[in-house]
């Protein structure tokens, strides 16, 4: 998929968050989201900083110089801290600012500067314009994670194309030592027919579904439900995601 289809993808899925925002109300938005510690404010804080860290390094491609992700860890968490507990207005105000933000700097990115390497906040490279996709994760995913009724079964279908693919072929090259429970497993998206081979054996295990239920899985942002594993038994926990990305390919001109 050519990144500059992915942009409108992107600003038509923090619509839906913004929209989603709109109909908590301020005890809503200060409640528990479906990450640990985080209130609902935290996660739309962190969607909105997020699109500022990434124009970053869109912004390091456009000037060739290197511009870090985020200036520090630390930083990055106070920002969020500090965001969090906002009334609901500011908040969709700044995470619709962030990314129309972000969405200029990428359509008004020259063509020279496509492919100039920057540099994920967890250290490993990527060309500037694979920063849309790694865009596309945190929206979709971060919208599940408000714990506000939209789940893995509302991600919208190019996004699920993308990001299983995705996916699967970037924990297939992942070694053990990363893959935890998931070692030893076969994975099958049994309507794209993709699979993962994850150090399997001959006759090993094997879990199947289709790319949504496997995404919602391996994303942690559902409990497996449509993911069938054989021989039968308890789905292994996978490991954090999303993983380094294993390929690049040029987006078409």
């Amino acid at each position: 998929m050519d990144w500059r289809d992915v942009i409108d993808e992107l600003d038509a899925g923090v619509e839906r968050i913004a929209a989603t925002l709109e109909g908590l109300t301020g005890d809503a938005l200060q409640g528990a989201s479906a990450l640990p510690g985080w209130s609902r404010g935290h996660v739309a804080t962190h969607i909105a900083r997020n699109a500022d860290s990434l124009w970053n390094l869109l912004e390091g491609a456009r000037t060739g110089t290197e511009i870090p992700q985020y200036p520090s860890l630390e930083r990055r968490d106070a920002d969020i801290a500090a965001g969090a507990d906002r009334a609901v207005g500011e908040l969709v105000a700044d995470v619709r600012a962030t990314q129309a933000r972000f969405s200029e700097q990428a359509r008004s990115l020259p063509e020279s500067a496509w492919s100039a390497p920057v540099r994920a906040m967890a250290g490993w490279p990527h060309p500037a314009w694979y920063t849309v996709f790694r865009r596309w994760n945190e929206v979709e995913a971060h919208h599940v994670d408000l714990a506000a009724g939209y789940g893995p079964a509302d991600w919208p279908e190019a996004y699920v194309r993308w990001s299983a693919a995705a996916t699967l072929a970037d924990m297939a090259v992942l070694p053990d030592r990363l893959l935890g429970e998931l070692a030893g497993l076969r994975i099958t998206a049994t309507d794209s027919g993709e699979t993962a081979e994850l150090g399997r054996a001959p006759g090993g295990p094997e879990a199947s579904g289709s790319a949504r239920a496997l995404l919602g899985w391996l994303s942690g942002r559902s409990d497996g439900a449509g993911v069938h594993l054989r021989p039968d038994g308890p789905l292994p926990a996978p490991p954090p995601w999303p993983h380094e990305p294993s390929r690049f390919q040029e987006p078409r001109p």
